[in-house]
């Protein structure tokens, strides 16, 4: 079954989609992204003259969920009832999860996708004086609930995670 892409219109051009028909439903979604970090660089975190790297990540990611709606252009502004950036330090990096929940009319996907995504440009951006070979790799939609399209959940093609 092909779905057709809803953001554009019968002409061809970009719109946001019109949610005022839909019911305001529970909808999560869980994103996560992977900072490749040499090991100089992940002995250093705790001693940051920046502060800490992992804390600042996790901030920055919240608010970034919050802002989705001014970067993405056809996202809808949501109430987001709960953010969550969690990091997780791994022997070739720190892996970046965020959670985001709401109770509206469209999901939460690209908020927990923007979350993990500027979690990880902030870990760049603590590190980058010792590093400019920082590689942020895998970001990717885990899993989300709620709505029309139903639930959604990743299956991993490669079963070694990457911690």
């Amino acid at each position: 079954m092909v779905r057709k892409l809803s953001h554009y219109d019968r002409g061809g051009r970009a719109r946001m989609v019109d949610v005022s028909a839909k019911p305001a439903t529970k909808r999560e979604a869980e994103a996560s992204a992977f900072v490749v970090l040499k090991p100089a660089v992940l002995k250093a975190l705790p001693t940051n003259p920046k502060g800490n790297p992992l804390e600042v990540a996790r901030l920055a990611g919240i608010m970034a969920a919050k802002r989705t709606a001014d970067l993405i252009p056809m996202c809808h502004p949501l109430p987001l009832s709960h953010v969550a950036v969690e990091m997780r330090l791994c022997e070739n990096g720190v892996a970046v999860t965020s959670k985001v929940a709401t109770t509206a009319a469209t999901g939460v996907e690209m908020e927990a996708l923007v979350a993990a995504s500027v979690a990880a440009l902030t870990i760049y951006d603590m590190c980058k004086a010792l590093d400019k070979g920082i590689e942020i790799r895998q970001i990717m939609l885990e899993h989300k609930t709620g709505g029309k399209s139903g639930d959604y959940r990743r299956v991993r093609r490669d079963s070694r995670p990457p911690c």
